[in-house]
């Protein structure tokens, strides 16, 4: 028997779900715009998407970052984004949309060589990508999100019915544009690692969803009297014990990635912690509403393959 840390519960889900509609449609909206500008390459794009250089130097010696910034400036690279890692010495130097004829990346540990020559460092690694590289990544990015969510579709169409897969689609599509709103909105970069994320909540949610989805299948044949309504708050409230604790457990630890997994790790384990809770309040008052706006007044022929 799973762990019931709420005991029995009698919350009218379906009966919120104007509400949550209400907050899903305005979550949603900036999802929406915040694709759009990211389309169009006005968002705070990542080396991956924007294209541009990436170095990575490693020193012998701790150094100051206003003196690295202070020497990229005064070198003409005023665009440039520092990242200093205290462990190992470390710093990340991001320059976008590079116009400088020639090596970037070479002008750049040549810059260092020069004004750090009483600390020496090596080169960890070194990534430069053109703009129409760029470009084809993000085109990448979105096709794998789209191509994700009609292989779910497919998925719960054979498992339940068509209904249920467009059900977890919209809701898996709705998690990931509230996700990515968050971050627009935030200013926060928008890179591969970002889409890695987003990807891994998209399981994350289905899996969630698809529970509550058997739950209910079960439901239905055991109470084939009942409205729809009924037998849908019953379903969610009969999981919502094992739903809580698979959100804290996992919540938990993407916490401990945040604060431990280094720089590197911040944002991807943010988007992580975000986007658990997105997903969780996706499955209770998205997935499961829309089925049932779609169902409501219809017998629901729910199929039993496993």
């Amino acid at each position: 028997m799973g762990i019931q840390i709420l005991g029995k519960t009698n919350i009218d889900f379906i009966g919120k779900r104007k509400y949550a509609f209400i907050l899903s449609a305005v979550l949603v909206s900036v999802g929406i715009l915040s694709l759009v500008q990211v389309w169009r390459g006005q968002a705070n794009l990542g080396i991956d998407f924007a294209g541009g250089t990436s170095v990575q130097l490693k020193f012998e010696k701790p150094f100051q970052l206003d003196k690295a910034r202070h020497a990229l400036e005064v070198n003409g690279f005023k665009d440039s984004e520092l990242q200093q890692f205290t462990e190992g010495n470390k710093l990340l130097i991001q320059l976008k949309k590079s116009t400088t004829e020639g090596k970037v990346a070479d002008k750049i540990v040549s810059v260092f060589s020069k004004e750090f020559a009483d600390n020496k460092f090596v080169i960890d690694s070194t990534t430069e990508i053109g703009p129409k590289v760029g470009k084809t990544l993000r085109d990448d990015a979105l096709i794998a999100v789209i191509v994700s969510a009609i292989g779910m579709i497919v998925y719960l169409a054979w498992r339940f019915e068509f209904v249920f897969g467009v059900a977890a689609a919209v809701a898996t599509f709705h998690d990931v544009l509230v996700v990515l709103g968050i971050f627009f909105l935030l200013g926060k970069e928008v890179n591969l690692l970002l889409v890695t994320a987003l990807l891994t909540l998209a399981g994350y949610s289905l899996t969630d969803t698809v529970v509550i989805y058997d739950r209910i299948r079960e439901n239905l044949r055991l109470h084939t009297r009942d409205p729809l309504a009924a037998v849908m708050n019953r379903s969610v409230n009969e999981v919502l014990s094992r739903t809580i604790v698979t959100t804290i457990t996992v919540f938990l630890a993407c916490i401990a990635l945040f604060l431990f997994g280094g720089e590197v790790l911040h944002d991807f384990s943010f988007a992580l912690l975000i986007g658990i809770c997105v997903g969780t309040y996706s499955s209770v008052f998205v997935a499961s509403p829309i089925v049932y706006e779609v169902r409501k007044g219809k017998k629901v022929k729910i199929r039993t393959r496993r």
